[in-house]
């Protein structure tokens, strides 16, 4: 943890978050907060490497990418970003995870993700059948000598708020 921080940023990262920063060794540099910084400000929101680069750049901070890569991926380590593959444009995309639930339970929710905007949505209300899905496969793969530690269910599609009900659903980004 830095001295060097003022009240108001210690202030600014939630307890949960700063919980899993503290059990990971992770320490509140400027870098590491101006990257929560940026999840905080659009919870819901999901951004690639390139968009977070270009945002701490905005805000007047030049974070090296390979110093980047590495924070984000640490971040996501510890339960604090959850990481997407996206598949369409061969990257990867980030977002903030939701600390009320532990990192192994998180991986194992069904989420829907609009492939428009990239936001992810819980599904909570589908968990308990998700849950029974979920043990069958663990199990089948012990019967097959394998070990399943976590899973993840995603729903892809477009979100309520990407769909113009005059036009239908908004086209996914377009792959570079």
């Amino acid at each position: 943890m830095s001295d060097r921080s003022p009240s108001s940023a210690v202030d600014a990262v939630p307890p949960g978050i700063q919980a899993r920063l503290e059990r990971a060794g992770l320490r509140r540099t400027l870098a590491t907060r101006a990257v929560l910084g940026l999840f905080l400000a659009q919870p819901q929101g999901a951004i690639t490497h390139a968009q977070a680069q270009q945002s701490l750049r905005a805000r007047g901070l030049d974070i090296n990418r390979v110093t980047l890569y590495r924070l984000l991926d640490r971040l996501a380590a510890c339960g604090v970003l959850q990481r997407h593959a996206d598949d369409a444009a061969r990257t990867w995309h980030f977002s903030l995870a939701d600390t009320a639930i532990e990192p192994a339970a998180a991986t194992d929710a069904t989420r829907f993700e609009c492939d428009a905007c990239h936001r992810r949505f819980a599904l909570e209300q589908a968990s308990e059948p998700t849950r029974a899905v979920a043990d069958e496969l663990f199990r089948t793969l012990a019967q097959l000598g394998h070990h399943g530690e976590r899973m993840e269910l995603s729903v892809h599609g477009t979100c309520a708020d990407c769909t113009d009900p005059a036009t239908g659903p908004a086209a996914p980004d377009a792959a570079p």
